[in-house]
């Protein structure tokens, strides 16, 4: 009896113990329909069944002879057999949610829901050439990735002096469409455990916003908040992010948590919850959302119909391709996915973004699993209702196009980054921006999906479009007009007032302020005969209109002696 009330009191102080700590730092969902769950369940039932587990055995009531050594000499002596068994009792019980876990895991599972699979998706077929517009600027693409946002974002905070030493950026840029315009926003964060011991009162002072669509070196900006950030995911003990978040949803299944602003530009992590579709586990999708105010804790939960207009990102990416590959998979059953793989595709490796009215949408293509470098068409995915919407648009493949670019500047050492869709002249174009190894944008380029091997590059978007329409109709391809008023070369003459040199991005621009009150910019790389204007000059300038209302990007220049003034 004292043996068993021992085993009691260990058994208490141990689960308990276990159980507290355990949830604290790894924050199940307390949640049938979470996988996680029945794992942390049987190690919870466990740290209590453990004293139980092993008992001693009866005394068998043989006596067994033992030999020990006496100073130096070897004793033969007796003794009851005594000893340990295993009590199964406690095993079975700790088994019970591994055994949940791998029957509702089998009976979830695609093998048994191939047709439920394929149908968790609606997806609508539509005409490119009607949904899609025809672009002469490109302004509603996040043609800047996010590595590039990342480096752009951290130049731009280490020209703040005061937070540089005590918060930084990280890497995680959310992508939104913020008054109509594509934006990359990520909030700063404590550096580490004691910058936030030092700084956690104060709390977290501001964000970085980048304009993916400009590209330029200095097209981020750092915007302090009206009140700073308390809960993050860099703070600690009950100010953790997620810490805060299970504590006040417990039962909820945190798929991914964003950080957005809202048309007032106030700050809120949007926290996607899942629930499965298909038995206990299987079709994770998201079925509500949590709006986290992080100054203040307090937050409101929508189902995904009901979520606001101003959230943009519900469905992650990865998530949106995982569910147009089940119907693309799976279709025609799991086996035939397997083997046969009749009528499978599936979507790229990657995506891109496209902002259509006041939604973020994902954009990548789709192949024929047993198709080589093509793709048969392309969906968009809308990032906060979930909506498909597929193109049967025949071509090249993503990354086809990617190494189509860089073979135009291979000899820069230029990458592409993933390219997205846009309509040039009725011509469904891939666009993409060319980097240099340092992560900055150089170039654009465009490339045909159907004809791989009409590649454009230019040092702006006008520029590379001009010459993408010059190539199309040097290649007969019709449907190629285009208004020429954005596009098209214009000439005038000027007389230079100052010069000035910038270095963006590591590449060096002379900017000639004019009498004609314009800005005309050249790249010195592209035409070093720039370097030797000077202040008087009198010049005829070809030149087209760049993004930036008074400023004109340089095509070709002439020095024009005074004397014929």
């Amino acid at each position: 009896m004292k043996s068993l009330k021992y085993k009691i009191l260990i058994s208490l102080v141990a689960g308990v113990g276990f159980t507290a700590i355990s949830y604290y730092f790894l924050l199940p969902a307390i949640n049938v329909y979470d996988i996680g769950f029945w794992a942390y369940l049987s190690a919870v039932i466990f740290s209590f069944a453990f004293p139980f587990i092993l008992k001693k055995k009866e005394p068998s009531g043989e006596t067994k002879q033992r030999t020990i050594n006496i100073n130096g000499k070897q004793v033969n002596i007796g003794g009851k057999g005594v000893g340990l068994k295993v009590n199964f009792i406690p095993i079975a019980i700790v088994a019970i949610p591994l055994a949940v876990l791998m029957v509702g895991s089998i009976f979830s599972s695609q093998v048994f829901n191939a047709k439920k699979y394929a149908d968790v998706v609606n997806i609508r077929e539509a005409v490119f050439e009607e949904d899609m517009q025809e672009a002469d600027e490109i302004t509603n693409i996040a043609l800047m990735d996010s590595a590039s946002a990342e480096l752009i974002g951290k130049n731009t905070l280490g020209k703040l002096a005061d937070n540089i030493s005590q918060y930084e950026i990280g890497a995680t840029y959310t992508q939104i469409n913020f008054k109509n315009n594509p934006k990359k926003v990520n909030n700063l964060e404590y550096a580490d455990f004691f910058r936030w011991l030092n700084n956690k009162e104060k709390g977290i002072p501001g964000y970085v916003m980048v304009d993916p669509v400009d590209s330029k070196a200095n097209s981020a900006e750092y915007i302090e908040f009206e009140k700073p950030l308390k809960y993050v995911d860099s703070a600690y003990f009950g100010e953790d992010l997620m810490r805060k978040l299970r504590f006040d949803y417990p039962t909820k299944i945190f798929d991914f948590v964003t950080f957005e602003i809202d048309d007032e530009g106030k700050p809120y992590y949007i926290v996607s919850c899942l629930k499965a579709r298909i038995g206990l586990f299987g079709a994770m999708d998201v079925n509500e959302v949590i709006i986290f105010d992080p100054a203040t804790g307090e937050s409101q939960i929508y189902a995904v119909e009901n979520t606001p207009s101003w959230v943009d990102t519900v469905y992650s990416g990865d998530l949106a391709v995982q569910k147009y590959n089940w119907h693309g998979m799976l279709e025609g059953g799991f086996f035939n996915s397997i083997f046969a793989k009749v009528g499978c595709k599936q979507t790229t490796d990657d995506y891109g973004y496209i902002t259509i009215g006041d939604d973020v949408w994902y954009f990548t293509g789709v192949t024929s699993v047993t198709a080589d470098e093509s793709n048969i068409g392309f969906i968009l995915t809308n990032a906060r209702t979930g909506e498909y919407i597929y193109y049967p648009v025949a071509g090249a493949e993503e990354y086809s196009a990617m190494n189509a670019a860089q073979g135009q500047v291979q000899h820069m050492g230029y990458r592409a980054s993933f390219p997205s869709l846009v309509n040039i002249s009725g011509e469904a174009t891939y666009i993409m921006v060319l980097k240099d190894n340092n992560g900055y944008v150089k170039q654009f380029a465009l490339v045909n999906v159907e004809n791989v091997n009409i590649v454009a590059i230019g040092d702006s978007q006008q520029e590379a479009i001009k010459n993408y329409r010059d190539m199309l109709k040097n290649n007969g391809i019709s449907g190629t007009e285009g208004p020429d008023d954005v596009i098209t070369i214009e000439a005038t003459t000027v007389t230079v007032k100052s010069v000035r040199d910038v270095v963006i991005a590591g590449e060096t621009y002379v900017y000639l302020t004019a009498d004609d009150g314009y800005i005309y910019k050249c790249a010195v790389a592209s035409n070093e005969a720039i370097i030797f204007i000077t202040e008087g000059d009198y010049l005829k300038i070809d030149y087209i209109k760049t993004e930036v209302e008074g400023i004109r990007l340089i095509q070709g220049f002439l020095v024009i002696p005074t004397e014929l003034d």
